[in-house]
């Protein structure tokens, strides 16, 4: 399809098409011309991809680029593959080292991945943004004197862990390693609101039924 198909398909107008193309965010179409160029159904599939990214996930573009380069890295196996577009995207605050309470949470952060036998969680630590990002959130929840008992929070993680396998059920149905991974960074930027959303539906049902409106 030529440029102007693609925006029609897309609902993208031809100058952000070309504004992406500039950017390195869409990869470029396959040469007809000097002045015009051919592009597919990977050209959609990115274009949904890439306004999912700048628009619900309000990433700069220079961010989104850096997703996107891990994406395309074919050279990486898949779980590097993944796990680096995903590490690349934006994350919860740092844990403040100066804090006593980052300590403790580090602390219960390593009990609490050695119950689940979470065991690339532990070798990875805090080289891994989504690992420090619990250990601030868990610091956070001690310093404010809220619980943060060892049981509930292996029950709220292996109910993650279900999220985690059906997530990457749908993942796997698609045709392609770059599909799939695609759908993986577009799921945690556009399914992620969506699930605190329904947690906090549920809480608003559970409470109705149990104290009445």
């Amino acid at each position: 399809m030529r440029l102007s198909e693609l925006s029609e398909l897309s609902g993208v107008t031809t100058a952000t098409i070309k504004y992406y193309l500039r950017e390195g965010l869409l990869p470029p179409g396959q040469r007809v011309s000097a002045t015009q160029a051919e592009y597919d159904e990977s050209h959609l599939r990115r274009l949904r991809l890439v306004r999912a990214l700048l628009q619900v996930g309000r990433l700069p573009v220079a961010t989104t680029r850096e997703v996107l380069k891990y994406v395309d890295d074919e050279s990486l196996g898949r779980t590097i593959r993944l796990g680096a577009a995903l590490w690349a995207l934006p994350h919860g605050p740092e844990p403040d080292e100066e804090a006593p309470e980052t300590a403790l949470a580090r602390d219960e952060v390593e009990r609490l991945l050695g119950r689940l036998g979470w065991t690339t969680a532990q070798e990875i630590g805090s080289l891994s943004p989504v690992h420090r990002s619990v250990v601030a959130s868990l610091a956070t929840l001690i310093r404010l004197g809220y619980p943060c008992e060892g049981d509930y929070l292996v029950e709220q993680a292996q109910l993650m862990h279900q999220v985690a396998v059906r997530d990457l059920d749908m993942m796997e149905t698609y045709p392609s390693e770059a599909e799939q991974v695609e759908k993986a960074v577009a799921s945690a930027v556009l399914y992620e609101p969506l699930l605190a959303s329904l947690r906090r539906l549920a809480q608003e049902e559970e409470t109705a039924r149990r104290f009445g409106l």
